[in-house]
């Protein structure tokens, strides 16, 4: 029996349990706490967000109504947002959880998170290294991987990232999560063969495990084996509600010239995204902040004008991060506001991130705005290892490379 099968029928029947005890007692902080621990981590699991992390809220909510300083209830109302995009809101309840436990290893992970995304790199560095010193683990590891990528040190990053793989349970869900964030980091310096056997290690430890389906995926895509990796990703899709993934196919619906399938999915992909986003005004509990994710969706569209209004709007919620500035550069960049998208581009590089992509995305910015020398050295660094980066980015940058 898969992996998940098992793992579901324990989750189901430790749910049960937990919900019998409110049933029989509605205080019951306790089994609360741990009935939004399950709920959080199928969220995950599922990429059904909208169910479980409403379910969580709610069990959340009212152990704060009755106990407003709990510490595990607040942490979780923490990871919640977190999940869902609400990164200001998320790290203002970490920062207040951390006062009231300043000992804890997962708070400073969530400020580390939190941080990041908020564009503070100096707070997060500060607050890995003391979640570090209080519990080395596949989560501090993690994070200490995460934060030499951003710095431009792969080796680091990959180091870190294979201590956090080695720390955990082989086919837990976490371990198999970190055991992907590996391999991707592979992909990014070229490196396919161990990206690949990471992946299909992920896929062995857990069998049907679509993040590691679309990983080998990733790997066809790159082979130009495109008729393998839409079936790839298809599987992936229809076992995980993750709009990353419906984006990728549908470029791989386009790549293979399916244009009729590929608007079709977009489409699907920009309606639910929406969808998600209008809960949001509704109800906090359910809502996703997607704008960056649909900005990039309707660039696929060739919609630059909503492009560029939802990028504007992460940007206006988090201008120090350096990906929001990148994604708004980058749409500057198809309107052909070279000038503007310049002054984007320039933050999104502040931590020195070698991310082969956004070097790409660097070099032909510098290329549209007169800086030769500049595009070129950016450019030769982005595509030195043959990264494995979106086909049609790749060919431009190397198409602009050559006039260099």
């Amino acid at each position: 029996m898969p992996v998940a099968s098992t793992e579901w029928q324990r989750t189901k029947d430790a749910a049960q349990q937990l919900i019998n005890k409110l049933q029989y007692n509605p205080k019951d902080s306790k089994s609360a706490i741990a009935l939004s621990s399950l709920y959080i981590q199928e969220a995950r699991i599922t990429g059904n967000h909208v169910y479980y992390d409403a379910a969580a809220m709610k069990y959340i909510n009212n152990v704060l109504d009755n106990e407003p300083g709990n510490f595990e209830a607040l942490t979780l109302k923490a990871l919640l947002y977190m999940s869902q995009h609400h990164f200001a809101d998320g790290l203002s309840i970490a920062e207040k959880a951390q006062k009231i436990n300043p000992y804890n290893a997962l708070i400073y992970g969530i400020l580390v998170d939190g941080n990041v995304e908020m564009g503070n790199y100096k707070a997060a560095v500060e607050n890995s290294d003391k979640m570090d010193s209080i519990r080395p683990d596949i989560r501090s590891y993690s994070r200490i991987s995460y934060l030499r990528e951003i710095h431009g040190d792969y080796p680091g990053a990959i180091e870190a990232m294979k201590m956090a793989v080695d720390a955990g349970g082989a086919g837990d869900e976490p371990t198999e999560w970190t055991r992907i964030q590996l391999a991707r980091l592979y992909e990014n310096i070229g490196d396919l063969k161990n990206a690949e056997m990471h992946y299909s290690i992920a896929l062995y430890e857990r069998p049907g495990y679509p993040y590691a389906t679309a990983g080998i995926g990733s790997i066809a895509l790159a082979n130009k084996n495109y008729t393998k990796a839409i079936s790839l990703y298809e599987q992936a899709a229809a076992a995980l509600n993750d709009y990353s993934i419906q984006e990728q196919l549908s470029r791989l619906y386009r790549l293979n010239g399916n244009i009729k399938k590929a608007d079709s999915l977009l489409q699907i992909i920009i309606a639910g995204m929406n969808s998600d986003s209008k809960m949001g005004e509704q109800d906090e509990s359910i809502g996703h902040y997607a704008d960056r994710e649909l900005a990039y969706a309707y660039l696929l569209k060739n919609d630059h004008e909503n492009a560029l209004k939802h990028a504007l709007a992460e940007y206006n919620r988090r201008p120090e991060n350096i990906d929001v500035n990148e994604t708004v550069a980058w749409v500057y960049y198809k309107m052909k506001g070279y000038d503007k998208a310049l002054r984007y581009i320039t933050v999104a590089l502040k931590t020195n991130c070698k991310n082969p992509q956004l070097l790409c995305n660097a070099g032909l910015i510098f290329a549209k705005t007169g800086q030769k020398s500049l595009a070129k050295s950016t450019l030769q660094e982005a595509l030195g290892n043959n990264p494995n980066i979106d086909p049609e980015l790749k060919t431009e940058s190397e198409n602009i490379l050559k006039t260099l």
